[in-house]
């Protein structure tokens, strides 16, 4: 049987939500092996002097857990 694994974080980015999220799942990836999905559960920016300065993205990452280890 397929058991997959869930965990938290938050993806950070200067120009974007989707780029907070794509930079998430590209971090992830360097020690997480077979991620199969991922769930946006908030978005967020930071705010100086009027002007939007970093996006963030809380998301949800699932994946496999390998049987074999």
């Amino acid at each position: 049987m397929e058991i997959a694994k869930v965990i938290e974080l938050i993806g950070e980015s200067n120009t974007g939500w989707e780029d907070a999220i794509k930079n998430a799942v590209k971090n992830a990836s360097q020690t997480v092996d077979h991620i199969s999905g991922v769930e946006v559960l908030n978005l967020t920016a930071n705010v100086q002097n009027g002007e939007v300065v970093e996006y963030k993205a809380n998301v949800k990452m699932a994946f496999g857990v390998d049987n074999n280890r």
